[in-house]
């Protein structure tokens, strides 16, 4: 793993989280995108080498949306950066990590992603992603 590309929030409403975090950041939003296959709408703030992702959900069905109603906004995922994400699936399914999804899959600011299951990373989502080519 390279770095911490981003550490996702989730969020109620992006419409009152925006402006919060451009106060605490001391930066704009530099760019909104839905994700259809999550049903979420995201925004992104740079800070440093690494950014932060909000996650607001667009649905009833949405996993930030149950995600919500379980536990409240807050931390949802931290998102690693890698090379080559297959291999990378691979290597980590060897050593016992159970993953979400058994295929990449395309996500936001144009990622490739796939999350491994929190109950074997001490209860924290973690989220490969990389860079689609």
């Amino acid at each position: 793993m390279k770095k911490i590309d981003h550490i996702g929030i989730a969020v109620k409403k992006l419409s009152v989280s925006i402006p919060l975090f451009e106060k605490l950041l001391n930066t704009p939003c530099y760019k909104t995108e839905p994700v259809d296959s999550e049903q979420t709408n995201t925004a992104f703030f740079k800070s440093g080498d690494s950014k932060i992702e909000l996650l607001e959900a667009y649905s009833p069905e949405s996993v930030i949306n149950k995600f919500i109603e379980k536990k409240g906004e807050g931390m949802h995922h931290i998102a690693f950066e890698v090379d080559d994400i297959r291999k990378e699936m691979k290597r980590l399914e060897k050593e016992g990590f159970r993953l979400i999804n058994i295929e990449p899959k395309p996500g936001a600011d144009n990622k490739l992603v796939c999350f491994l299951h929190p109950k074997d990373t001490n209860g924290i989502l973690i989220e490969l992603v990389m860079e689609r080519k």
